[in-house]
């Protein structure tokens, strides 16, 4: 199995990139915006080798913890490789985990081609198992999930109403109270550094 591949860029597309990797070319989809350096340089990615009767494809990630993700997510019924990389590509993994283990559905649903009936199983199916999966650290090698049992349910209610009725979207309300989740104060001071997050502006 392949499971990390180091080369040079020869081409990159908004889904794949193309790696040379000692004269052989492997074709590699990846999550929309994935950190991928131009043509030419050097690029490692964790990858996952999903083998059918017809195809043989490969799928890259710059993390571990989108790597371990994207592989939880394909034991569940009814999610492919396509559907799995889509999650990622909508959500950073820490937003999906948290997600996933609140029964957040409305998040789960901001991902294109997952309605109610999917995110509810994603639920009911992984929610015991998001915690095998790698969290992603902080700056300052701290879990960024760990901040989450100091988060004021109530204050988080208000500040997630305030940033949807700006206009901003489930999946960017809940990537923004995920990382902020740190932050020490009243709701007022939430939605000021949810806010810093998303850059400040109002839809």
């Amino acid at each position: 199995m392949i499971a990390r591949l180091t080369g040079t860029v020869l081409h990159r597309s908004t889904s794949a990139v193309v790696v040379d990797v000692a004269g052989v070319g492997y074709r590699v989809h990846v999550v929309a915006g994935a950190e991928v350096p131009p043509h030419g340089e050097e690029v490692s990615l964790h990858t996952s080798l999903q083998v059918r009767e017809d195809a043989m494809t490969l799928y890259g990630f710059t993390s571990a913890a989108q790597l371990a993700l994207f592989e939880l997510l394909l034991t569940s019924s009814g999610v492919g490789p396509r559907l799995a990389l889509a999650v990622l590509s909508t959500h950073r993994p820490e937003v999906v985990r948290t997600a996933i283990a609140g029964g957040d559905e409305t998040t789960l649903t901001a991902v294109p081609g997952i309605g109610r009936k999917v995110a509810q199983r994603l639920v009911l199916e992984l929610k015991d198992k998001v915690g095998s999966v790698p969290a992603p650290a902080s700056a300052d090698g701290a879990d960024v999930g760990a901040s989450s049992a100091t988060a004021d349910p109530a204050a988080e209610e208000e500040v997630r109403d305030a940033l949807l009725g700006l206009g901003y979207s489930a999946g960017e309300v809940t990537a923004a109270l995920t990382a902020t989740r740190a932050v020490t104060g009243d709701a007022a001071e939430r939605l000021r550094a949810a806010l810093r997050h998303l850059g400040g502006g109002t839809r």
